[in-house]
């Protein structure tokens, strides 16, 4: 069960930050609804919210899962891939080091929470542009009573840009990563290739929460028959941005 989430509103820089979509600029005031609706459901879903201002000058900052991973037993701050962002994680260990004791990634880690995802007691970390081996490796120093997987990145940003849990049991997933050998002895469902975006959901407390606007993955949700909450990102999207990103949940 998660109890806290840690968010930071959107800047009004936000359209400055780093994205490959070519989906165009978003709209400061859409996206400030989008991310408060967002944390309007963490909330319902029993989640206390500490929420940070936005950080003049880091317009990515907003995606606080990339800069700190929070764990039962400890926090990591992480040292993004994009040379930018990495102040982002300074700036977010004060409220991090309220609820764990913070551990820090150095040179030559690189690795962005976007790239960490924990199925139990084992830790799935992409290796991608934002993530490299020596990142993986310091996270697993740091994680003795966890099993760290390195999976190579095929396509996206990050790791859940492809892979999310859903539920308990499941995983859901784009059809490039369902190769993987990493991933096959997990339940999942594959999302379709024209919904590849849908591929990064949030399980929280018993209830899924996804995006908006992809019918055919929204029908494979259903299967498992639990809670759905479906909430617009299309602000997010256009920054690379999506579900995950925008808290870091414990």
């Amino acid at each position: 069960m998660f109890t806290h989430a840690i968010v930071r509103t959107p800047g009004p820089d936000a359209a400055d930050g780093l994205t490959t979509a070519t989906l165009g600029q978003p709209d400061p005031t859409l996206l400030l609804r989008q991310h408060a609706a967002y944390v309007q459901t963490l909330e319902e879903l029993g989640l206390a919210i500490t929420h940070l201002p936005p950080l003049p000058g880091h317009p990515d900052a907003y995606f606080v899962e990339d800069a700190a991973l929070i764990f039962p037993e400890l926090a990591v701050l992480t040292r993004p891939g994009a040379p930018e962002r990495r102040l982002e994680a300074e700036a977010i260990a004060q409220p991090v080091a309220h609820f764990r004791t913070v551990h820090r990634l150095t040179d030559p880690a690189t690795l962005d929470g976007g790239d960490v995802l924990v199925v139990n007691q084992t830790v799935f970390v992409g290796i991608s542009e934002r993530t490299n081996a020596a990142g993986a490796a310091q996270l697993a120093s740091l994680l003795p009573g966890y099993t760290v997987v390195p999976v190579p990145v095929p396509a996206g940003l990050h790791l859940k840009s492809s892979v999310t849990l859903a539920g308990s049991t499941h995983l859901l997933l784009t059809g490039a990563l369902a190769q993987r050998p990493e991933f096959k002895a997990h339940p999942h469902l594959v999302v379709p290739d024209e919904e590849a975006y849908a591929a990064n959901i949030l399980s929280l407390n018993g209830t899924l929460v996804m995006p908006r606007g992809f019918p055919r993955t929204q029908a494979l949700l259903e299967r498992l028959a639990l809670p759905l909450r479906i909430l617009d990102q299309t602000e997010v999207q256009k920054m690379d941005g999506a579900l995950t990103c925008l808290s870091l949940r414990f």
